[in-house]
């Protein structure tokens, strides 16, 4: 091969090795991005199940005292 057909394949191994570089940190502040994101869904729906077990108990509450007030009378 000639010196030429050299500095050819080196610039376009140096070409793809940029790509991949580009890529990869393309990849990672999205992976990043996504892990933000779940960490916040997952506080989320913490929140939401939270929500979720007081209002039963409360709606058990009221229904106990329904009944015992039908009862009573």
């Amino acid at each position: 091969m000639t010196q030429s057909n050299h500095s050819l394949e080196l610039k376009d191994l140096e070409d793809k090795l940029d790509q991949l570089i580009q890529q990869y940190a393309s990849v990672k502040n999205e992976n990043s991005s996504l892990k933000t994101k779940q960490d916040s869904l997952v506080r989320e729906k913490a929140k939401l199940l939270e929500k979720t077990t007081l209002a039963r108990t409360r709606v058990e509450a009221m229904i106990t005292r329904l009944k015992a007030m039908e009862n009573g009378s």
